[in-house]
């Protein structure tokens, strides 16, 4: 049992297929597991309900209609009161207001504190920026990158605090090889193919598919994993790739890291991650990588030490290092040996909960 217990509040409107959703979830079961009185406001229809299904964090349906879901604010209310919750972490922008409005309205004594995971294209103007950091204790930013993005836009670095994401040691053994090799003949991989993956939503993947059109190398197979095959598509025209391009969709969390023991390079192409959770776990799988100079994914990739860097746009030095990492055994070796240690050892998720644990604390001690 922790020296005193917290009653929290999670809430988050999205919480769907994203590496924030398992963010949350891993947070909201690991901070319940230490003894905490943990609650997570969510839809019932979104991925994170059922991620908490059978854990000591408790679910509490909500709406999320919008930033004036008067019945959203009525759904904080009752939870606050019911659970006597200390504070609110909110996760994402409807929520961020509807929490906010909430208190507001009902006068509610509890402490509530943003999280952002992104580039924060919704971070407003000055309205917007003036409204979130007088109505919350503070925002916690999951990289130092990300942390200077938002003191460039002009909110005070004293309310921001960065406690990085992390992923849990149990999370990291969610592979086996009768997976892997059910992947492999979906795949219908060939002995010499060499495979370059990408886990993510749709973002900059066209620099991809530009960069390995550059190498002209017939051995390269392209896997998609979180996009369709038409979103791809104007771009292997444009482009003129001729290698193959497999786009999975969706893949749930549990099989995912599979994949990773197939990609011979993983890459991370974006402008919008705060940090990059799905790198993490690819290190984890063994597989390097290789990632946009951007934000938050310098906190997880040292250029030349786990992985590779190329900034943003910059298609030719993509290109030169996919090629490099393809032939170099020393470097693959390196990048591995050290991204191993970044998975397990740096970016562990007990971290994660014990800065959180020892950041809602000092806020709760303040009263």
């Amino acid at each position: 049992m922790p020296k005193h217990k917290l009653r929290l509040l999670f809430i988050t409107y999205q919480g769907g297929l994203a590496g924030s959703t398992n963010s949350i979830a891993y947070l909201a079961k690991g901070l319940a597991e230490k003894g905490h009185d943990v609650f997570v406001g969510c839809r019932q229809d979104m991925l994170i309900w059922d991620l908490l299904e059978g854990s000591k964090a408790q679910r509490i349906p909500m709406t999320f209609q919008g930033k004036f879901d008067i019945e959203n604010w009525r759904q904080i209310r009752d939870a606050v009161k019911k659970h006597r919750i200390q504070v609110i972490n909110a996760q994402s922008s409807y929520d961020r207001y509807t929490a906010i409005f909430a208190k507001l309205r009902y006068k509610l004594k509890v402490e509530i504190v943003h999280t952002r995971r992104q580039n924060p294209l919704s971070a407003g103007g000055w309205l917007q920026k003036w409204f979130y950091v007088k109505n919350t204790a503070g925002i916690v930013v999951i990289s130092e990158g990300l942390k200077s993005i938002f003191v460039e836009k002009g909110y005070p670095e004293n309310h921001l605090k960065v406690i990085h994401n992390g992923i849990p040691a149990e999370r990291l053994t969610q592979w086996n090889d009768e997976t892997v090799e059910k992947f492999r003949q979906q795949l219908k991989l060939k002995a010499g193919e060499k495979v370059i993956g990408c886990v993510s939503r749709f973002k900059e993947q066209p620099q991809i598919i530009e960069a390995v059109a550059q190498l002209n190398d017939p051995n390269i197979k392209l896997v998609f994993a979180g996009i369709e095959q038409s979103q791809l598509e104007p771009y292997i025209d444009q482009f003129g790739l001729k290698n193959e391009v497999i786009c999975l969709g969706d893949v749930s969390g549990k099989e995912v890291l599979n994949l990773y023991r197939l990609f011979d390079i993983n890459i991370l192409a974006s402008t919008m991650d705060g940090f990059g959770l799905v790198l993490i776990e690819a290190m984890a799988m063994k597989c390097p990588v290789i990632a946009t100079n951007f934000g938050g994914i310098a906190d997880v990739v040292q250029n030349d030490y786990n992985g590779f860097l190329f900034e943003n746009g910059n298609i030719t030095e993509l290109s030169s290092k996919i090629k490099q990492l393809l032939s170099d055994q020393p470097t693959r070796d390196k990048f591995i040996e050290n991204g191993l240690t970044t998975a397990f050892q740096t970016f562990s998720m007990e971290n994660t909960i014990l800065n959180y644990e020892e950041y809602f604390y000092g806020l709760v001690s303040k009263n």
